[in-house]
């Protein structure tokens, strides 16, 4: 009957049902529960392994480029990251308010690791989040104009409740780059939430985008209300390496 019932929970798909259920047989507890407790076991577990997968399923689509988590972060004074903005960021009623976060820094001050803490925390909570290199992102969107894909792949950004463009303002922004942020930025004005990194100042990325008049309703709809991190002090690389 046990196995039965086993093989039946398998094909429901009732995973975290089945894991817990072959558990309590196998440990011999499941004569110690009553059928309440049972039930609840088996729901609780389900309702787990289902969170579990929804997360795993998060990350795998973000695609980070750290393993990274709040937990980890460098709060050391010559950084000047403020931990208490930090902490409410991960909290992620910024999301809700379809806010902006700029974070910017020399090169190897840890931009990158916390755009990627604080988009994995988004997908701890449940958040969509899309991470990509912002040239990177331009090249693919690019050439997925030149092959008919693009609204396709625009409309799969437009969906994220996060997305996360790093390394912004690296090499030059041609024209093309430029409509392309253009239309992710006015996508999401208003409605979704979008993190920028960048080793740029905020106040050098009008020079950076390179037409005034993209450059100022880009910037419009970027910087208003955003939430700004500046970080300081030497490359973490460069410190991590005479450390080892």
């Amino acid at each position: 009957m046990n196995e039965q019932t086993l093989d039946q929970l398998k094909k429901l798909k009732l995973y975290g049902m089945h894991h817990s259920f072959k558990n309590a047989l196998e440990s011999q507890t499941l004569n110690s529960l009553t059928a309440d407790e049972l039930i609840g076991m088996l729901i609780q577990s389900e309702v787990d392994d289902r969170n579990n997968r929804t997360l795993q399923r998060g990350l795998l689509n973000a695609r980070f480029r750290y393993k990274a988590s709040i937990e980890d972060l460098d709060f050391g004074t010559e950084r000047a990251l403020d931990k208490n903005l930090v902490y409410r960021l991960s909290e992620c009623s910024y999301i809700s308010k379809s806010e902006n976060v700029l974070i910017t820094g020399s090169t190897g001050t840890g931009k990158s690791y916390l755009s990627c803490a604080l988009g994995n925390q988004a997908c701890i909570l449940g958040k969509k989040v899309f991470y990509a290199n912002a040239n990177r992102l331009f090249t693919q969107l690019k050439m997925a104009k030149a092959d008919g894909s693009i609204i396709k792949e625009m409309a799969k950004i437009e969906r994220q409740d996060l997305v996360i463009l790093d390394d912004f303002g690296i090499q030059p922004i041609d024209a093309q780059s430029r409509m392309i942020l253009m239309e992710i930025i006015e996508d999401r004005h208003g409605k979704k939430s979008t993190m920028i990194t960048s080793q740029l100042p905020v106040d050098a990325w009008y020079e950076a985008i390179g037409d005034a008049t993209l450059a100022d309703a880009i910037m419009d709809r970027v910087v208003h209300d955003a939430h700004r991190i500046n970080l300081k002090g030497e490359s973490l690389r460069r410190k991590r390496k005479l450390t080892e």
